[in-house]
């Protein structure tokens, strides 16, 4: 009942309270983004939806405009065209705070699988189609697992590899485990896990730094 009807209610619930809240920060940082690079507040890229179709995820940008690196999909941790306030924002997961107008557009969910770009539709293959069958989300386990991903990629020789031959298939697993058991208190403990992350970023750099040295054994 909730995965049919109860979810989207819950998304549209918690991501209108969220815009609300998050009004006054929307218009600080949308100032802050013009103040220190020219472009659009807002960056706008393609994602893999819910069946598989493609949309377009919102984001604050926190590059600086550039036509030709803008269309890469695969920007590891050390893209020296990150602003200074967009590895704060990036940091403290502020950049994804717009995605909450996807949800409530329908094409996100608040909890759910993060989206991936449309060049690793492949890897959902076999049972991990199962994954898009549900709204992408906001947050999700792998998240948090992942907290300081563009740390880990940054550190890596070949950050593609690394991501597509590690961390990747460790996510769709995760993923692929949760929708089997979607319900309400999961998607409320995911919440609450994923907070902490937010509010305390520092404490997931030792962790960070044991997964890197794990990989790379």
């Amino acid at each position: 009942m909730y995965k049919r009807y109860g979810k989207r209610l819950f998304d549209l619930i918690f991501s209108t309270i969220g815009l609300i809240v998050c009004l006054p920060l929307f218009a600080v940082v949308a100032i802050l983004i013009k103040k220190e690079s020219a472009g659009p507040v807002f960056f706008q890229q393609e994602r893999i939806g819910k069946g598989g179709e493609l949309f377009k995820i919102i984001k604050f940008r926190t590059m600086v405009e550039d036509e030709e690196g803008i269309k890469h999909q695969f920007n590891p941790g050390d893209d020296k065209r990150i602003t200074r306030l967009g590895h704060f924002l990036r940091w403290l997961k502020i950049d994804e705070f717009p995605e909450l107008i996807n949800v409530i557009k329908g094409e996100m969910s608040f909890v759910g699988p993060r989206p991936e770009v449309p060049k690793y539709l492949s890897y959902y293959s076999g049972g991990k189609k199962h994954i898009l069958q549900v709204r992408p989300g906001i947050t999700d386990y792998a998240s948090v697992k992942y907290r300081d991903e563009s740390t880990i990629l940054a550190q890596s020789r070949d950050p593609e590899l690394l991501y597509t031959s590690k961390i990747l298939p460790d996510k769709l697993n995760i993923n692929l485990e949760y929708i089997q058991k979607i319900a309400f208190l999961q998607d409320l403990r995911i919440i609450l896990l994923t907070l902490p992350k937010i509010l305390w970023p520092n404490k997931q750099l030792d962790a960070c730094e044991d997964f890197h040295k794990a990989i790379s054994d």
